[in-house]
């Protein structure tokens, strides 16, 4: 393919589109009708239990870390406070866009408004934002939540562990959404009817923003900012590592989710920040799927799926060499094997690298 354009109005958006490649059906697990009816139940109780739990103990670790302000003792609970803020916030915005995580719309809509904001993403575009990247994962060009461009950028990657990219992007783009709505590159994904609505969310933002950083000021104290605001930066590392582990180093413009997206087992905690979209082979193939049910919806695809990543630092280990290898091979990416009792990939639409590198083979395996 060679030198990627990630721009929505560039060469690569334009041949998606006219290779048919946006309008291509994309392989689906056979799972049956009455089992995926199950899988698809919704339920409040779930995520009700889950959203007390998270919010009572942002609660709870805020409250401690100013009682302790500003002795070095309040740094553990700011740390916990700024993970659930920072990090949980990514996914409680993600399962609620999709409408999936509680069975009474108002309840997600509710948690996706303030997921949102403490996520540093207009609610109004990212709901959008995020449809496209479900229909048309991984496509350059036509996908606007692609993490890992290839070439890589690892000082981006690396400065992004800290939130600061994000930021640095969030700041501009939400004064520009303020003043004039959404940008000619969102207006690519956000229906017109929409466009008054991002604005309007933009400007609530920024007053919101305006009186945290007014009153830091007023008080000579960076107190006000340490609960809203900075733990978006200094609690971003668990979503950047997790969303790394989504899609980093597998392929792109292909229609098999088992090619472009990664299954991670977790531990119990990791997986409530995240809220179990580790299993993203899964929630891709059935996003309507709501994140309580995904572990049982793993069982049941398990067989026609590659194996997944038995821990996070797997994950990590089997991504890396496949980032570092993009910097000098644009084409390359990792193709996992498949057990004996899946289906083959389905690759229409893409080529194969010779010699490309699987798991646990030699580092050299693919030079």
């Amino acid at each position: 393919m060679g030198k990627r354009d990630y721009s929505p109005f560039g060469a690569d958006a334009r041949r998606a589109v006219e290779s048919g490649l946006t309008a291509a059906e994309w392989y689906h697990t056979d799972v049956p009708r009455k089992v995926m009816k199950d899988l698809m139940a919704r339920s409040d109780q779930p995520a009700i239990r889950d959203t007390i739990l998270l919010y009572g103990s942002m609660i709870l670790l805020a409250g401690i870390g100013i009682a302790l302000w500003p002795s070095w003792w309040s740094a553990p609970f700011w740390l916990a406070y700024g993970v659930l803020y920072g990090s949980a916030s990514d996914s409680r915005w993600h399962e609620c866009s999709h409408g999936t995580a509680f069975r009474t719309p108002w309840m997600n809509n509710v948690v996706y408004q303030i997921a949102s904001f403490m996520i540093m993403r207009n609610s109004a575009t990212w709901r959008w934002s995020h449809a496209r990247h479900h229909s048309e994962t991984y496509l350059v060009g036509r996908d606007p939540e692609i993490a890992v461009m290839r070439p890589p950028e690892l000082a981006k990657l690396i400065l992004n562990i800290f939130g600061i990219i994000d930021v640095l992007k969030f700041i501009p783009l939400i004064l520009r959404n303020a003043l004039n709505g959404p940008t000619p590159e969102e207006r690519t994904f956000v229906p017109e009817s929409e466009w008054g609505k991002v604005q309007k969310v933009a400007i609530l933002y920024v007053a919101i923003y305006a009186v945290t950083i007014l009153s830091a000021l007023a008080w000579g104290s960076i107190l006000p900012l340490m609960v809203i605001g900075l733990p978006r930066m200094y609690g971003a590392w668990h979503h950047i590592m997790t969303g790394l582990l989504q899609h980093g180093g597998l392929a792109d413009n292909v229609t098999d989710h088992r090619l472009n997206s990664r299954t991670v087992l977790m531990n119990p905690i990791s997986r409530f920040i995240y809220w179990n979209m580790n299993y993203h082979v899964e929630h891709h193939m059935f996003p309507m799927v709501p994140y309580h049910a995904l572990p049982r919806l793993h069982e049941v695809m398990k067989d026609d799926l590659p194996p997944p990543n038995r821990s996070i630092a797997e994950g990590l280990r089997e991504m890396w060499p496949a980032i570092k290898r993009q910097l000098l091979n644009e084409d390359y990416f990792l193709r996992r094997d498949l057990p004996p009792t899946a289906k083959p990939y389905r690759e229409d639409f893409h080529q194969h690298v010779p010699g490309m590198m699987r798991p646990g083979a030699p580092a050299n395996a693919a030079e």
